[in-house]
């Protein structure tokens, strides 16, 4: 599966009373992860789309272990599913620990829309969207 990969700081602030990441910060952790997708690894082959106009339209958290903070990152990837027209599903796989042998400790989802800000309305993916997406689709089982 081609995964994006990508370090995901922890911040002191992060945790709980029990020294444990809150369970609210995680869905900030999965926000980074995206950004680092959809606006910087997109943005480096020139689709600003995606940080024009991208909304959250449905979002699911499983929560596998409890991390503890630490001054090393966590590993997130991220795989595409059910790619449509206007929308798109990024699948997340937190480790707990910067390299793949970490345990997963959250999985997760979030159903994406574009959206056109001055139009006000969901727009579709362009080609060089699609195809930037396509390279980390899931394959059907």
């Amino acid at each position: 599966m081609p995964a994006f990969v990508t370090p995901v700081p922890l911040r002191w602030t992060d945790q709980d009373a029990y020294r444990h990441v809150n369970h609210a910060r995680i869905v900030t952790l999965i926000e980074e992860a995206r950004v680092a997708l959809a606006f910087t690894a997109a943005g480096a082959e020139g689709l600003g789309g995606f940080a024009s106009g991208l909304l959250v339209v449905g979002l699911h958290v499983d929560y596998l272990r409890q991390l503890r903070w630490r001054p090393e990152p966590l590993r997130v990837s991220i795989t595409v599913r059910e790619l449509r027209a206007a929308s798109f599903t990024l699948d997340y796989r937190l480790h707990d620990g910067p390299d793949a042998a970490a345990p997963v400790a959250v999985t997760a989802w979030t159903r994406m829309a574009l959206y056109d800000l001055e139009g006000q309305r969901v727009r579709r993916l362009t080609d060089g969207e699609r195809d930037f997406l396509k390279r980390h689709l899931e394959p059907v089982s």
